[in-house]
């Protein structure tokens, strides 16, 4: 979660670095946006079994996807929907998101490689020879103060909010043009 926030807040400052301005969010319309709420809150729901956990998961992607769907036509969506399509994937393939021990270890989350080795996850657990598409899975290490594992489809959601908040703030290129030729 801390590297969405990180990733909204450096998109804030692409955006004001690129000339827009966050009151133009007040013009932007955005389908369906309580869903997003929905997805994320089944994502954090504390379950005790595997198999309501996958349930809520899959429900929370379910969710998740008819947001995007419902969004295609703002800027950044069709990434938000790839990644959020790719997730699933693996999701589905694989009974949770296998996560490298490796990229754990080399982000600095050792307690979360001891975790999982000993407990396992509701929704993630330690990537196997077994498991599919783990190329997509959790594997890319981020270090420093975040200290995260993320999978290809997470970084493309990232860059699919990044480039919206980034659009949004610029607004349209003939709202653009207006504004410089007074």
């Amino acid at each position: 979660m801390l590297l969405l926030f990180g990733a909204i807040g450096i998109s804030v400052l692409a955006g004001y670095a690129a000339g827009g301005r966050l009151r133009r969010f007040e013009s932007a319309h955005i389908r369906l946006w309580w869903l997003v709420l929905l997805g994320l809150a089944l994502q954090e729901a504390p379950v005790g079994s595997h198999r309501a956990a996958m349930a809520l998961l899959m429900v929370s992607y379910v969710t998740l996807v008819i947001f995007a769907t419902a969004n295609l036509r703002c800027a950044g969506f069709g990434l938000i929907l790839l990644g959020l399509a790719l997730n699933w994937l693996v999701i589905a393939a694989n009974g949770g998101m296998p996560v490298s021990g490796d990229a754990l270890a080399r982000s600095g989350q050792a307690e979360a490689l001891q975790l999982l080795e000993t407990e396992g996850g509701a929704k993630h657990h330690l990537s196997t020879a077994e498991d599919n598409f783990i190329f997509l899975a959790d594997v890319i290490p981020v270090g420093g103060p975040l200290a995260q594992v993320v999978s290809a489809g997470d970084i493309l959601v990232y860059a699919g909010i990044g480039w919206y908040i980034v659009a949004t703030m610029r607004g349209p290129r003939d709202e653009r043009e207006d504004e410089g030729s007074i």
